[in-house]
């Protein structure tokens, strides 16, 4: 196809996303050029409009971090992808456009079962879920996992992930609709944040044992909260602190219990980490979309040019699932 020079985007101005026209990139050595379908919307891109989540060096400054579409040009040395491939990718930055850079091997093949617009939301959420609760959180089969904002798209992807692989789920949510969502995908507890103590309530549903791992982005006062509900041996995965980066910390319980506290970011991380998630992913989970064991959440669809009426509806928290932005072909 011909490819054009000038495409739409969604760049930040002062706070705010405005349609633009950009420049469509050209790929480098182990890039790939894709053409948009779909693009998802994330916490991250909310905070970067807001000037408190920078793109890392070299990465564009249009937001958006996963994408689905065609592939349309190859760099040098792009060997594992061919034009005309149909791909969602994970990438750190430029996703709210028609055309966008990727990593080749960060690209992945749009899973069975799955539109490309629902493959949109895949990779943000599903590689933030495998690398913090499965690697970096180890969690087990038959342990407790904590997912704070169970209804969102991390969190409606923890619970369904953990359920497969034969663990137990708590979550917090912030209505009685959310929690009852939470439970009909495979929680086995929901806790409604705005009317329970969720401290008072894991220690009812655990009988004082606790939960083995939490994943939290909130921080703030949840960080002690959450150590009080950790089982011995328990770990804490902080992925984002939506509160705030501050709190307080008792010593005395990180040793009694011996617990591991570890956190991470995804985008600054190099290709060969991300890489190595998309393998893991492509070999455990994309198996499980095919049978329809697992299935993807999407709350609402924009286009692309109502980018902020989508970062309007995330800030709200009323959505149950992804949000989606779809690019006219």
């Amino acid at each position: 196809m011909q490819i054009p020079d000038i495409m739409h985007a969604i760049e930040i101005q002062s706070g705010k996303l405005v349609p633009v026209e950009r420049p469509v990139p050209v790929p480098k050595a182990g890039q790939v050029l894709i053409k948009i379908m779909a693009a998802g919307v994330n916490r991250p891109d909310v905070m970067q409009r807001k000037g408190l989540y920078p793109p890392p060096p070299g990465a564009s400054d249009i937001p958006g971090l996963e994408i689905a579409g065609t592939v349309i040009a190859l760099g040098e040395h792009s060997t594992t992808l061919s034009i005309g491939d149909k791909v969602c990718a994970l990438v750190t930055g430029g996703g709210y456009a028609e055309y966008c850079l990727a990593s080749a091997s960060l690209c992945l093949p749009i899973p069975d079962n799955l539109s490309i617009i629902e493959a949109a939301g895949i990779p943000e959420t599903f590689f933030t879920v495998w690398s913090n609760v499965f690697d970096r959180g180890h969690l087990q089969k038959g342990e407790i996992l904590l997912v704070h904002g169970g209804s969102s798209g991390i969190g409606t992807t923890a619970i369904q992930l953990a359920k497969v692989f034969g663990a137990n789920i708590i979550v917090t949510a912030g209505s009685s609709t959310k929690c009852q969502f939470c439970r009909d995908l495979g929680a086995d507890a929901a806790i409604n944040y705005h009317e329970q103590d969720f401290v008072s309530e894991i220690a009812k549903i655990t009988d004082n044992k606790g939960v083995n791992v939490i994943l939290d982005m909130i921080g703030g006062d949840y960080f002690p909260r959450n150590l009080q509900c950790l089982a011995v041996e328990g770990r804490l995965v902080q992925i984002a602190v939506q509160q705030s980066p501050k709190s307080d910390i008792n010593l005395w319980t990180v040793m009694l219990k011996r617990l591991t506290l570890t956190g991470s970011t995804l985008r600054a991380r190099d290709d060969t980490f991300k890489s190595d998630i998309a393998s893991k992913l492509l070999k455990n989970v994309w198996p499980l979309f095919a049978s329809g064991r697992i299935k993807h959440i999407i709350h609402s669809t924009f286009a692309l040019c109502d980018a902020a009426k989508a970062h309007e509806l995330m800030e709200s928290s009323q959505h149950i699932g992804k949000i989606i932005l779809t690019v006219a072909t």
